[in-house]
């Protein structure tokens, strides 16, 4: 009985039916493995931290295929393995999904962090800033000289002050036209708003008056808190028919928008310079801007406060000291010099 339990037994090991089903079993758990165990290692690489001790930045061209973003990774120490992270990206389903850009990749970041931030395309951000009262050449100077732009400037400078002042973003690639674009834009933008809530009956009537004179606001004082009374001044003697006597005009008129050598004085000779924008010969306003003029001294041109003032001059402090009549200002004049006698 015995025996023919075993012969059963061996028969049925025997069956080459059986024989085949385990063979298939076995291949089956070897190609299993084959596959499981690299893809558990590749998952493991893919996501371990990375070697780099400080973040560094990599730029990536529009146009960059994930085979060449893999090597370049990989020749620079951020990734071990171009293929793993190709396949990784691959796994992932965001091989066509890596976006050209200049990214921060941070200290110790994975290849799934690399993958993250290329697929985000969150590039680094740089600023340009245009302080307020630069005129047009003054910004296109600096706009030459910033080393990540690109391309030409305009050849032709735009009217003086249509150039916003402030502090735009952008990101390496930015053509230099497009800065300029972007910063005639915001200043039609900011002139038209604040020109459409301007007080009633002002001297000015036309928006190139408008930008004119707060031009000249800007470029007369440092001081924000000063400028609506400045402007008040202007106001007052443009409705006297007083001439403005604005020395930064005469300063415009003769060296333009390059504007005043440094060290160069302003002499009494200058004053009597005959020039389109010296307003100490010409009645009214110059013929153009001398400036770009700021949110501030356009808002202060919009809305002067009400004011007798027709003169002011400066007090030693950096700021200004206004007077209604010429005899006060003329003092005002003797202190401003004993004061610069004194320092």
């Amino acid at each position: 009985m015995l025996t023919h339990k075993k012969r059963k037994k061996s028969s049925i090991v025997r069956n080459p039916l059986v024989i085949v089903g385990h063979f298939f079993l076995m291949l089956m758990v070897i190609i299993l493995c084959g596959i499981s165990i690299p893809l558990y290692i590749g998952k493991s690489i893919f996501e371990e931290k990375g070697k780099i001790t400080e973040e560094q930045v990599i730029l990536i061209h529009p146009g960059t295929g994930i085979r060449e973003i893999a090597l370049l990774l990989e020749k620079r120490g951020f990734i071990r393995s171009s293929d793993i992270f190709v396949y990784g990206v691959g796994y992932h389903q965001k091989t066509n999904h890596l976006k050209a850009g200049e990214y921060l990749i941070p200290a110790h970041a994975s290849m799934q962090d690399i993958m993250d931030i290329l697929v985000k395309g969150k590039s680094i951000e740089y600023t340009f800033t245009v302080p307020e009262g630069l005129t047009v050449q003054q910004v296109f100077d600096r706009l030459a000289a910033n080393e990540i732009l690109i391309g030409d400037l305009p050849e032709n400078l735009p009217p003086e002050g249509c150039l916003m002042t402030d502090t735009v973003r952008f990101i390496r690639g930015t053509t230099r036209k497009e800065i300029v674009n972007r910063l005639r834009e915001g200043q039609k933008k900011l002139i038209h708003a604040i020109w459409a809530t301007r007080s009633p009956d002002l001297p000015i009537k036309t928006i190139d008056e408008f930008v004119i004179l707060a031009s000249i606001v800007e470029k007369e004082t440092g001081i924000p808190v000063e400028r609506p009374m400045v402007a008040a001044v202007f106001y007052n003697r443009l409705a006297r028919h007083m001439r403005l006597q604005s020395d930064p005009t005469v300063i415009y008129g003769l060296f333009g928008g390059k504007g005043k050598p440094p060290g160069r004085a302003i002499y009494r000779s200058d004053l009597e310079k005959e020039t389109p924008y010296n307003t100490y010969k010409i009645n009214g306003l110059p013929p153009t801007a001398i400036a770009n003029p700021g949110r501030d001294s356009l808002k202060a041109v919009a809305h002067p406060p009400s004011s007798d003032a027709l003169y002011f001059v400066a007090d030693g402090s950096g700021g200004h000291v206004f007077s209604r009549t010429l005899e006060e200002h003329n003092m005002n004049v003797r202190k401003w010099r004993e004061f610069k006698a004194k320092h």
